[in-house]
């Protein structure tokens, strides 16, 4: 069967042909037989992806396509749009990864016998991990949906979690977007009767299987080489990197020290699970579950069906748990009311008005107090806390504001109480969304019995933020989880000045109720008179140094004329690559090897290797010295040459690595060129939601080895007269924080 229902548009044929849009737009008009659109917009139209490559290679204009891009091309052209092509590609992966031979019996011979075979085959994989799995059915149009419970809308496609049923009225009111690890596009109407949840997963019928032959055919192919779940998480994370705006991920740092903050546990939930980050560091990595956690069983909901489908198919390729994922609205309709988890991990919506407040007034849920309509996040508290086991443990993420509010004051002091609060801990700003805001950690534990003298743990570990962006995060780890099991082990905790302390209950129990770790933590011991001429004697000898590296002015025109153009002639990274000239790496989800890794912060900050990867069987990009990294998100125009202190880390999301072939190119030279603005304009895409820079679009000009040296000269002085002002400014900052803090503490005399 051909591919012709997979459509690409033309930045997509741009980069099967390795070329810019100019380009195909040039084709379409001096060539007759160019394929006709066929589908899209006039301004935007799409074209046939068999008939597109048909083109190209007849005309000799086709790329040596990698693999991955071919399938993630038949994964945006798909029909029935990504998520539904993501879902179909993740079942068949999961058949391949528990049943390979299972899959080449079914895969052998024409699509039509696939498409008969598949859904049988299927069942056999997704029941057994899933539990009960409902097959999709044909709607009355003939479009393929998933079975719905009576009453509840179809027009799902199959293998995509259907929606909770909603009444059929007008929405009133659009709230703020949830944040954490979910989709941030709901807008909610006002409910008259309960949402029903449904499983997460329904089974492919054949005319869809039918529709998506192509496709799974080609993920099974990039599963030989990758394998089944490398592949769907290279596939996942290309569509989250595509659509920026429309989820918001817990980034994976985070979602480890939640994890280890709970400890090991054999039932964790989820309630609020978005794309998996906070089950995915809960559950061991590999075939098979911890000595500890074996018989571990992963619960799942989301209020968005695409996500919890995804999500389903992403735990059960991660791990060997059992899986139970559910679509629904948690707090209106729990898919799990008679769990009781050993751990419940989540970071739910936050500043939601209508999370239910008007039907829930006399739900069970809320032992500690009726959560204010503008509480929703102690809603989510409590649901945590009524899905636990006697002495189980929950970690939330949770806005600053749910620590100090008025409104919330009744509710934070029946928690703390009752010994159900147990600690909260302030991180640093940029730890996630929104990055802007220092978040808080709720670490809860519901109580067997209440204790005699409770105390409660507050920490903050703002301090450690990293030179970059974002926070330091192994030190953010170590203080947390240093002061939170010393903490646990003995019911109390000295004072660590400016980090940690416990205070009694009774203590927090005033007025306010204020949380908030920062209004009760002494303040950390000050720089000192010693260290801040210490700082003022760094800050002078970088100050001459910046003048010392000064660039000299380039060359002027005379004066009412320009400067004249260079005739360069022009090639491209893509061509380069092609070439032989480099070689062209982009940055992994996950690796075995335990490295730091170059994160596109790192890259933007000119700051060492600070992130970790997730672990798995994925073989990581590791850098070399005299690399060439660029970052493909933001819009900045950036591109570092590795040096010794970045060598032998392993590659980041979101960076694209040149390597270039020293014989042909000069690194330094090869930066600079790719850092001009005007050359990082023409190479970007602009999305209504981001900015993607195409780095095989990148131009330079075609000079010898020699005069590329002499370029790379220069543009290796300015990188270091750049690093020197980036360290003049942090030194700076350093030294009016230590005078201000100084001078207000009595450690710095004011002068005569």
């Amino acid at each position: 069967m051909q591919d012709n229902a997979t459509e690409v548009t033309a930045a997509g044929i741009a980069r099967l042909a390795g070329v810019g849009r100019a380009a195909v737009s040039n084709w379409r008009r001096r060539h007759a037989d160019f394929p006709k659109p066929a589908g899209g917009t006039e301004t935007s139209p799409s074209f046939a992806l068999a008939e597109v490559e048909g083109w190209l290679r007849t005309h000799g204009k086709l790329a040596e396509v990698p693999l991955r891009e071919r399938v993630w091309q038949q994964v945006v052209g798909h029909p029935e749009g990504p998520v539904t092509a993501l879902t179909h590609a993740g079942c068949v992966l999961l058949l391949i990864h528990d049943r390979p031979t299972l899959w080449l019996e079914v895969s052998a011979g024409s699509d039509e016998r696939l498409a008969a075979m598949l859904p049988e085959a299927l069942d056999q994989v997704l029941t057994p991990r899933f539990g009960a799995v409902r097959p999709g059915r044909r709607s009355p149009g003939g479009r393929t949906t998933a079975a719905s419970p009576a009453g509840a809308p179809t027009g799902t496609s199959a293998a995509v979690a259907a929606a909770p049923a909603q009444p059929a009225q007008p929405a009133k009111s659009a709230v703020n977007a949830p944040t954490g690890d979910r989709a941030t596009r709901a807008v909610h109407t006002e409910h008259t009767e309960p949402a029903v949840n449904t499983p997460a997963l329904q089974n492919l019928t054949g005319p869809a299987a039918l529709a998506s032959a192509p496709l799974l055919r080609g993920t099974a192919e990039l599963a030989a080489g990758l394998g089944a779940r490398q592949a769907f998480e290279f596939l996942l994370g290309r569509h989250l990197d595509a659509n920026p705006r429309q989820y918001t991920l817990t980034p994976a740092e985070l979602a480890g020290l939640m994890a280890d903050l709970a400890g090991p546990a054999r039932t964790v939930l989820d309630p609020a699970c978005g794309t998996g980050a906070l089950l995915r560091a809960a559950a061991p990595d590999g075939p098979a579950p911890r000595p500890e956690q074996d018989g571990l069983c992963l619960h799942a909901q989301d209020g968005a069906p695409d996500l919890a489908a995804l999500t389903a198919l992403r735990l059960a390729l991660h791990t060997r748990a059992t899986v139970r994922a559910a679509a629904g609205d948690t707090l209106r309709t729990d898919a799990f009311p008679d769990l009781r988890a050993d751990a419940v991990l989540c970071h739910p919506p936050f500043n939601e008005r209508n999370w239910g407040h008007d039907e829930l007034a006399y739900d069970a849920r809320w032992e500690y107090g009726f959560p204010a309509r503008t509480e929703s996040e102690l809603a989510w508290v409590q649901h945590a806390l009524a899905r636990l086991r006697d002495d189980g443990t929950a970690v939330l993420l949770m806005p600053p504001a749910a620590a100090s509010r008025r409104s919330g004051r009744r509710i934070r002091a029946d928690l703390l109480r009752r010994g159900a609060l147990r600690a909260v801990i302030a991180l640093p700003a940029g730890a996630a969304p929104p990055y802007s805001i220092p978040l808080h950690l709720w670490v809860l534990r519901r109580p067997g019995k209440a204790p005699a003298q409770p105390e409660v743990l507050l920490a903050d570990v703002g301090q450690f933020t990293g030179e970059g962006r974002g926070p330091d995060w192994r030190a953010v780890r170590g203080a947390a989880l240093d002061a939170w099991r010393d903490f646990d082990r003995t019911g109390r905790l000295d004072e660590r000045p400016g980090l940690a302390r416990s205070l009694p209950v009774i203590e927090l129990l005033d007025d306010d109720v204020d949380l908030a770790p920062a209004r009760h933590l002494p303040p950390p011991a000050a720089d000192g008179p010693g260290r801040l001429t210490d700082v003022r004697e760094r800050l002078g000898e970088t100050l001459r140094l910046t003048a010392d590296l000064t660039p000299a002015p380039a060359d002027t025109p005379q004066p009412g004329t320009a400067p004249p153009a260079p005739r360069w002639p022009l090639t491209t990274v893509g061509e380069l690559a092609r070439g032989g000239a480099l070689l062209l790496r982009t940055g992994t989800n996950g690796g075995h090897a335990r490295v730091p890794v170059l994160t596109d912060h790192d890259v933007l900050a000119g700051t060492t290797p600070s992130g970790t990867l997730p672990e798995s069987d994925e073989e990581p990009v590791l850098t070399e010295r005299g690399d060439v990294v660029v970052p493909v998100l933001g819009g900045g125009s950036v591109a570092r040459v590795v040096d010794a202190a970045a060598a032998g880390a392993a590659l980041g999301r979101n960076l694209v690595l040149l390597r270039p072939d020293p014989a042909a190119l000069d690194p330094w030279f090869l930066a600079g060129f790719l850092r001009g603005t005007a050359n990082n304009r023409q190479a970007s895409s602009y999305a209504s939601t981001a900015t993607r820079l195409d780095v095989r679009r990148l131009q330079l000009p075609r000079l010898p080895l020699d005069a590329q040296l002499r370029y790379g000269e220069r543009f290796r002085a300015l990188d270091e007269f750049e690093r020197a002002l980036r360290l003049a400014g942090r030194l700076g900052e350093q030294l009016v924080r230590g005078m201000y803090d100084g001078l207000t503490d009595g450690s710095v005399a004011p002068g005569p």
